[in-house]
Formats: C-alpha cells, sequence, structure tokens
C-alpha cells in the first residue's frame, strides 16, 4: 500500500494530466481540511462556500505550478487560511448603517443557489481550459491583479498580446455548454 505522500503525488500528477477521477478524489479528500480551516476563522457556511468555491478555483489554476506536489495539504491550508482572512477583511470594510440596509443585503435562499450553481459551472468551465488560458486567467483575474510585464514574462506572450488572448480565453468559457446555459437563463 502507498504511503500518503505518493498517493497524493499521484493524484496531483494524474489530475494535472486532466483525470477527472484524479479531481474528484484530491476535492473528496480534502475538503474536510477546507472546511475546517474555515470554522477555525468562523465563517458561516455561505462564507465557507464562498472561500471553498475560491480556493478550488485557484487549485484548477496552479496544481500544475506546485514543485511539491505531496506538499498539496499545506498549499490548500495556507490557501484557504489566506482566502478566509480577505473575506473577513471584505467584511468588516462593509458596514451596514441602519436596520433596512441588512435586510436588504441578506441574500435569499434562491440567490445563494444560484450563485453556487454560477460558481461550480465557472470552475468546471475553467478546468477545461488549457493551461495556459487558466493561468492567464488566474494572474488576471487574482488580487492584486498580476502586472501585464510579468505576465508576458511568466508565459510568454507579448505585452500587447495579453488583452486579446484574455479575450479569447473568456470566448471559450461562453462557449461552454454550462456557462452558456447560464447566460441565457439570466438574460431572460
Amino acid at each position: 500500500m502507498p504511503d500518503n505522500d505518493d498517493l497524493v503525488v499521484r493524484l496531483v500528477h494524474d489530475a494535472v494530466r486532466g483525470n477527472p477521477s484524479s479531481w474528484q478524489e484530491i476535492v473528496r479528500r480534502y475538503t474536510p481540511l477546507v472546511r475546517s480551516v474555515c470554522r477555525r476563522h468562523g465563517l458561516a457556511a455561505a462564507d465557507t462556500d464562498d472561500v471553498a468555491g475560491v480556493v478550488w478555483l485557484r487549485l484548477v489554476t496552479h496544481l500544475a505550478d506546485l514543485r511539491t506536489p505531496a506538499a498539496l495539504p499545506g498549499w490548500l491550508s495556507v490557501t484557504t487560511r489566506r482566502e478566509c482572512l480577505a473575506l473577513l477583511r471584505h467584511h468588516t470594510r462593509q458596514t451596514c448603517h441602519d436596520e433596512w440596509d441588512i435586510a436588504d443585503t441578506r441574500p435569499q435562499p434562491d440567490a445563494r443557489l444560484l450563485q453556487l450553481e454560477r460558481r461550480t459551472a465557472l470552475q468546471q468551465a475553467i478546468a477545461t481550459l488549457p493551461d495556459r488560458d487558466r493561468h492567464l486567467l488566474s494572474m488576471l483575474f487574482c488580487d492584486p491583479p498580476t502586472p501585464y510585464a510579468r505576465i508576458s514574462t511568466t508565459l510568454r506572450i507579448p505585452v500587447g498580446a495579453i488583452g486579446p488572448t484574455r479575450q479569447r480565453c473568456l470566448a471559450r468559457l461562453r462557449r461552454n455548454p454550462a456557462i452558456t446555459a447560464l447566460l441565457t437563463t439570466a438574460a431572460a
């Protein structure tokens, strides 16, 4: 029986190659870790779901960049902690001045379900993109965004080609059947 590090390394390598069962096993195996870090930060269930979605998206975009695949649990733990702290900082910046603001800003259960559905569809659509596209989008949409000069150096793309390449990546995402269905539903 392989030890845990060997299993993690194999799962990471298989997931990088696009094996869906390896991705599912990584998510199944490490969701409790992600959720426990969120609980330690005192996040509500909805915020935990948001953080988990961001963490899995970051993993999809950065899995191939892991220098030590056996360190995946540590990477997930650190990334989750950072996302929890970012979310908590964001929440402390938002202050409501009266009861009506509080009542009006709470998402309704249907809105939460729709948000979860959209997030899941986006994660699945991003996972189907080529590695270079995923890497580009992760660099462009991280907080703070990566400077174009660094993107150009990292991905070996001329600075002037980054915007058009981004547009093509986003167009590929929009053509994904799950995203197309959501966009059609939202327009109706």
